[in-house]
Parts: structure tokens; C-alpha cells; sequence
């Protein structure tokens, strides 16, 4: 195991680590200081291991950086044991920092939270949604993890061939519920909240924003299309696909529009050709060729 662990850090190189480790520093940082200012001190239980310390301190008075750190060991126990050392050395650091975060922040933010007085209780959501989102994303795209039930949930379906988005969502609505049957409806609803904005955030940090469309266009006037596709001064390519039913080969255009030149370009090719079978997909990164930052028609 040793071996194997030694091995696989001499892939990973130096210069690239540092500045992902830190990062990953920052984002688990965050995540503390929204657990004890906003989850922890308004009953929020989002899901996840750190739902759970909530409900257990809740119960058992145990302490939610004692809980995790307990939890986190465990499962990363489990983890190089069932899912192998590639996997459980993204999770280390997380699993072994948030509840060390979580310990240091506690008394700062046990001072802090009662003075944060808002009207709206929606908007201390709101403000924990956005803290939670951004630190989940910063973490994620460093290609680390902070652990706790993800590596559980990894587990179960790998041994027990479940789907990871079935299991996951199951593991979460079942720990949301149970907070919400013991701290009350609304807590339970405000969580879900949470959960929804913190998804959408996590995306757009991972993928960005799409600032390009992908256009695939099946079409049998591929001559009128092409002039189309000239005016917007954009490169293309022509693909040649096979019907999965009539086995007969039709050429298909694929191209990549700016997203605001997206709607001008899709009523265009449906004038040309109303029975055109077209396909448009998010483009978040384009590398290469060339194209006019200006539609010439504006």
C-alpha cells in the first residue's frame, strides 16, 4: 500500500499541487466559517456529514468537530481499503482539515452569530447558499473533496452496482427529512434551498459560464446553410453520420456560435430550412480557429 501510495505522488507534480492545496485550504476555510456563523448556530441541516453532526449535537451534545474528524477517519479507513489509494488521497486533506477549521472558527463564530440580526431569515440562506457554493466549487475544481458521506456513498455503489446520483440524493433527502422532523419544516425547506443555489454555483464554478453554443445541423439543404454560417464569418466543419434506422449517410454541419449571436443564428438556419434537425448544446471552452468577436450585421 505504501508503495502504491509513493508511486502515485511521484505522478502528481510539484508545481501543480501547491497551488491547488492551496486553494482547497481556502475553500474548506470558508466551509467552517459558514458551518458554525449560519448551518450550525440556525439549525440548517443541508445533508451530508455535516447534517449529521448537527443532529447529533442536537441529541448527544457531541461536539461537531469531534463528530466529523471521527467520521472522516472512518471513512477514509474504508476508503483505501475498499476504493484504493488514487481515490482516498483526494479526500485526506479535506477529511482531516474541515473539522480542524471547524474547531479553530467555533469560538469566533459563537461570538459573531448572535449578532448577526437580519429580517429576512431567507437572506441568511441566501448569504450561506453563496459562501457554501463558491467554497464547494473552489474545492471541487482543485480536484479535491472534503469526504465524509461522498466516500460512504462511492462505497455503496461500487460494491452494490447502485447508481452514485440515486444513492447520493436518497443519503441526503433521508438526512434533510430527519432535520427537518427535529428542528422543523421550514429549517427543512430553507436546507433544500441551500442544497439547489449550492449545485447551480458549483457548476457554473467548474464549467463556467457558457460563452459559446455548439450547433449540430442535420439538414438537406446544406448548400443555403453553409451561406448562413458565412455570414457569421464562423468556421465549420461537415461530419458524415449514419441513420441508426435507414443506414443511409447524410452529411451534418457542426459549428460553435457566440451565445449572443445564439438566437439571430438558430431563427436564420429555421427559415432556410424549417425541417432542418438541429441540436444546440452548451460550449464552455473553445480553443484554436478563428472568429470575429462581432456579428457583421450589428
Amino acid at each position: 500500500m505504501k508503495n502504491k501510495f509513493l508511486k502515485f505522488i511521484k505522478k502528481v507534480k510539484l508545481k501543480s499541487v501547491i497551488p491547488r492545496l492551496l486553494l482547497t485550504t481556502i475553500g474548506i476555510f470558508a466551509l467552517a466559517i459558514n458551518y458554525n456563523l449560519f448551518l450550525l448556530h440556525n439549525d440548517l441541516v443541508i445533508g451530508g456529514a455535516s447534517g449529521i453532526s448537527i443532529i447529533v449535537n442536537e441529541y448527544f451534545h457531541i461536539a461537531p468537530s469531534l463528530f466529523l474528524l471521527l467520521f472522516n477517519i472512518v471513512s477514509i479507513f474504508f476508503s483505501f481499503w475498499l476504493l484504493g489509494v488514487k481515490t482516498t488521497s483526494m479526500t485526506i486533506v479535506g477529511s482531516l482539515l474541515y473539522p480542524l477549521f471547524i474547531e479553530i472558527t467555533a469560538p469566533w463564530c459563537a461570538k459573531i452569530a448572535p449578532q448577526i440580526v437580519l429580517d429576512n431569515f431567507l437572506l441568511v440562506v441566501l448569504i450561506s447558499a453563496v459562501i457554501y457554493g463558491v467554497a464547494c466549487g473552489i474545492i471541487y475544481r482543485t480536484g479535491f473533496s472534503t469526504g465524509g458521506t461522498d466516500t460512504l456513498i462511492q462505497i455503496i455503489c461500487k460494491y452494490l452496482h447502485l447508481k452514485t446520483g440515486t444513492v447520493s440524493f436518497i443519503t441526503n433527502f433521508i438526512i434533510i427529512v430527519s432535520g427537518g422532523v427535529i428542528f422543523g419544516l421550514s429549517k427543512a425547506v430553507y436546507a433544500t434551498i441551500i442544497i439547489v443555489i449550492n449545485s447551480q454555483l458549483v457548476d457554473r464554478i467548474m464549467l463556467g459560464i457558457s460563452d459559446s453554443k455548439m450547433f449540430y445541423i442535420n439538414t438537406q439543404k446544406i448548400d443555403k446553410i453553409k451561406e448562413v454560417i458565412s455570414d457569421f464569418d464562423n468556421g465549420f466543419s461537415i461530419l458524415n453520420i449514419e441513420g441508426g434506422y435507414t443506414n443511409k449517410t447524410n452529411p451534418m454541419i457542426m459549428c460553435v456560435v457566440p451565445t449572443n449571436q445564439y438566437f439571430l443564428f438558430k431563427n436564420l438556419i429555421q427559415d432556410v430550412d424549417p425541417n432542418a434537425f438541429i441540436i444546440i448544446s452548451d460550449c464552455y471552452e473553445v480553443y484554436g480557429g478563428q472568429r470575429k468577436e462581432k456579428f457583421p450585421f450589428i
